[in-house]
């Protein structure tokens, strides 16, 4: 247990998901998708709980045979297409906290998380223990300037979004990086305070094919194939 509390992963997982239907539970090169973040949140050997925060009960029950606990299901009010990040875990946070438990940092694992590593959430958390942010997280570079970004009209043609920078070298221009979408280390307080996760937090840079976002079918199909080439390795 940490001193003056313990670390809590909380792994949200909503059951109304509608480009993927069932997305959080769906069989992803061979088990269900939840369980690849539950798998890296154990294997990291950095929480004392890893907790689902699911409205679910097919979810709650494949968590629970994926090795996480289901203290509490969450309300519907928190399970909308709307509801941000922050309010969830913070609802988690407070459930726990009445349960007993004496909390001081707090890791959400979003649950289609394939290629994620144990070890960056090891060193997540390095980064947090150092001081000096409320939250820790995971960006990747953009594959190509975005200073050199072009809008594209119905005829299609183009024009750039920074004219600026329309001839100057890739080389010279400052690189752009985007959210991971995979995890945020947090402190208890700062969760518990709604502080926003990107204006108050620092950063550890992942290459940029260790990194997929899965919100359609051909996301899901590119993502098993990015899996079985990178990272099938891990799979337990």
């Amino acid at each position: 247990m940490a001193e003056g509390g313990i670390n809590l992963a909380v792994i949200p997982a909503r059951g109304g998901s509608k480009r993927i239907p069932r997305k959080n539970i769906k069989p992803f090169a061979g088990k269900a998708m939840i369980s690849y973040a539950i798998d890296a949140a154990l294997q990291s050997g950095t929480f004392d709980r890893v907790v689902v925060s699911t409205d679910d009960a097919e979810i709650a029950d494949v968590a629970r045979a994926s090795g996480a606990q289901v203290p509490f299901m969450r309300p519907a009010e928190l399970s909308d297409d709307y509801t941000p990040t922050v309010p969830v875990i913070a609802h988690a946070i407070g459930d726990c906290e009445a349960a007993g438990l004496s909390i001081k940092h707090v890791c959400c694992i979003y649950p289609g998380v394939p290629m994620l590593d144990p070890a960056d959430l090891r060193t997540a958390l390095e980064v947090l223990l150092a001081g000096g942010t409320d939250y820790v997280f995971p960006v990747a570079p953009f594959p190509a300037a975005i200073q050199r970004a072009l809008k594209r009209a119905e005829d299609g043609t183009t024009r750039p979004f920074h004219p600026e920078h329309a001839t100057t070298r890739t080389q010279d221009l400052e690189p752009g990086y985007y959210d991971a979408g995979q995890f945020y280390w947090g402190l208890r307080d700062a969760w518990m305070k709604g502080l926003t996760l990107h204006t108050h937090g620092k950063t550890i840079v992942l290459p940029e094919w260790r990194v997929v976002d899965i919100d359609t079918p051909d996301d899901w199909t590119r993502a098993e194939l990015m899996y079985e080439a990178f990272g099938g390795a891990r799979r337990a």
